[in-house]
Order: C-alpha cells, then structure tokens, then sequence
C-alpha cells in the first residue's frame, strides 16, 4: 500500500452513507471476480449487471481491460504495474460502494496480497468486499483464449503473462468460488446474484 498523500486533510461531509443507501434503497458493496484470463469473470459480470439492474438495483461494472483504456493507461504488467493496477482499481471500487454502488469489478488481479490491500481499503470504511474466485484449471482457460492472449504469450509476443509466465495466487478466503469450467454462464451468474441475496444486498 502506498502513504497517503503528505499536507492533506480529510474533508468530512453532511451528507452520511445512510443518506444515500436511503435515497438509493440499497447497500453499497464491491463484488471482486478474479480469475485466470479466459475465465470468465468479466462475462459473469455483465450478466450479473443484467440482473440487477433488472430488479432496479443501481450496479456498475469497473473492468480491468477498460480502465487500462483510461486511468491505469500509463501501467504495464509487471509485479509492481499490477499491483498499482489493482489499487487503484481497489480505490474507485470503494468510493463507488460508498456511493450506494454495487459493484462489479472483474480483473485477473493474480497476487493475494493485493487483493487482501483491497479487502483492507473496504474494511477502513466499512464498506462490504466480497471476493468471487472463478475458478477455472488453466488447460481450459488456454483453451477458450477469447482474446488469443495465451496465443501470444507462447510465442513470446507477451510477457508477464499469468499462468504462463508468472502465478496465479488463488485466494485462500474468497466469499464464493465459481468453477465456470462446470457452470454456464447464467448459472454462474445466478450464483453471484443468490450470494448478494444471502447477504442482505438485494432482495
């Protein structure tokens, strides 16, 4: 984790996070999909997004492809780029969940430490984290290569490629575990969506 930022102070505001949950009808929270490349965590995600906004919940999926579109557009994939990469991420997921968001955010995200950087980000505000581990053996993953990434990565058209050519740390205390190797997608989904039912989030 980073220091804060020197000669700055926190602004409290008059408006409270109960405030907005009410205006909203709803609980913010971050529901966090890692994953190997080709899992399936942003497909889920989308169709998770489907769901809820169905029913009239307010939910935004925070990608990691599209941020690196924008804000994590200067980071690479080095240990040190991803780790940023998911901080930063890490950070707009929180605000967002402060917000009275419920949001989705999908992104291979391979090192526990800084997933659990994350989990600690929402735990200092408060604010729910729910780490969803799609699970899937590399051998499949490899095998779907939607974005023929694994492809490259073989032929050395890619570095610091997870799986390949660096790990992949699977959490030790993920809230829910998908093996979307077993489960179609709207399964998958439905799983996510039960997991925010059983949790208070939606009704």
């Amino acid at each position: 984790m980073q220091s804060r930022s020197a000669n700055t102070t926190w602004h409290e505001g008059s408006v409270a996070r109960t405030d907005r949950e009410r205006l909203l009808g709803q609980r913010g929270a971050t529901v966090w999909l890692t994953g190997l490349s080709g899992s399936g965590k942003s497909t889920i995600a989308v169709a998770v997004e489907a769901r809820l906004v169905g029913a009239g919940r307010l939910c935004y999926r925070v990608d990691g492809d599209n941020l690196r579109h924008g804000l994590n557009r200067n980071l690479g994939f080095s240990a040190d780029d991803r780790a940023e990469n998911v901080r930063r991420t890490g950070e707009v997921c929180r605000i967002l969940a402060d917000a009275g968001v419920i949001v989705l955010a999908s992104l291979v995200s391979p090192f526990r430490a800084d997933r659990d950087g994350v989990r600690a980000l929402h735990d200092e505000w408060g604010l729910p984290f729910i780490e969803v581990f799609v699970d899937v053996p590399l051998a499949v993953a490899e095998s779907r290569d939607p974005k023929g990434l694994y492809r490259k990565a073989r032929a050395g058209e890619i570095r610091d490629f997870t799986g390949i050519h660096q790990p992949y740390e699977a959490p030790e205390r993920a809230e829910l575990v998908v093996d979307s190797s077993q489960r179609a997608v709207d399964a998958a989904a439905e799983l996510v969506v039960a997991e925010l039912r059983a949790r208070g989030f939606i009704g």
